[in-house]
């Protein structure tokens, strides 16, 4: 079953199209990595998936409900637009954690806010903090509830992050490049994370330089370059049998690197 339909998405900066005609669907807990070199449009394609960019065509449809049509869309007078937000949760290269905030609050404040929760309301951050914990246990760091961003390494800050994304319940949670900011012996720990979230039948899509991740965890790959899809399917497809000679040659370079 579709959860997500991408239509004919395009995107330009200073009259340089960035997205040419990007167009893919993507079933219910399915894991869709995005590959290609720097400069393709992969991180464009997920940001206006995220409505953090607006595209200037195309449309968006998760679960059967079109969400956008970039070409009627007016954003300075969508109301709706969080709402909208909400289908997608999305971890940054970067964390973005809030360095202010310990850990337990990094997780709960967006959804006190959302849910307008104030200081009297105490079933209610009660059932807040019971969420956060729980995540923070299956993302194995309940004992850094206390802590800031601060204390934790690279890869226990990227947990938190994925932790967070969660806390709003996604539809599809997106990662961008998410080792990339990552020592190599950190990027294990934020992997098997995003391993486990599969087995739990999560829908992702994933821009990722890791390439034989992508192989292991992926049930659909696409490989962009200048913009366009230029080949997609399974890993088995992509991995051992590609057939343009753009995704021949991004291989070589990446498994030589």
């Amino acid at each position: 079953m579709s959860i997500l339909q991408v239509e004919n998405i395009k995107k330009s900066f200073d009259n340089v199209e960035v997205l040419k005609d990007i167009s893919f669907t993507l079933n219910k807990g399915e894991v869709l990595s995005i590959i290609g070199s720097s400069g393709s449009g992969k991180t464009t394609l997920l940001r206006c998936l995220n409505f953090l960019e607006f595209a200037e065509n195309g449309r968006i449809i998760v679960d059967d409900e079109l969400l956008v049509d970039f070409a009627l869309h007016d954003k300075q007078n969508d109301a709706s637009l969080r709402q909208k937000r909400l289908n997608f949760g999305l971890v940054f290269q970067s964390f973005n954690l809030f360095p202010q905030y310990s850990i337990l609050k990094n997780l709960t404040l967006a959804v006190e806010l959302l849910d307008g929760v104030k200081k009297k309301d105490k079933e209610k951050i009660k059932e807040i903090n019971q969420r956060a914990l729980d995540l923070l246990k299956r993302v194995g760091l309940e004992d850094k509830v206390d802590a800031y961003p601060c204390q934790l390494s690279g890869g226990q800050q990227q947990r938190v992050a994925i932790a967070r994304a969660l806390m709003l319940s996604p539809k599809i949670l997106c990662f961008d490049e998410p080792t990339s900011a990552l020592d190599p012996e950190l990027t294990g720990e934020v992997l098997r994370v995003i391993r486990e979230l599969r087995d739990g039948n999560t829908t992702m899509i994933i821009v990722t330089h890791e390439m034989n991740f992508a192989k292991n965890v992926s049930d659909k790959v696409i490989f962009m370059a200048d913009g366009i899809i230029e080949e997609e399917g399974t890993p088995t497809e992509l991995f051992d049998n590609p057939k343009s000679e753009r995704l021949k040659e991004f291989l070589s370079s990446s498994l030589k690197d």
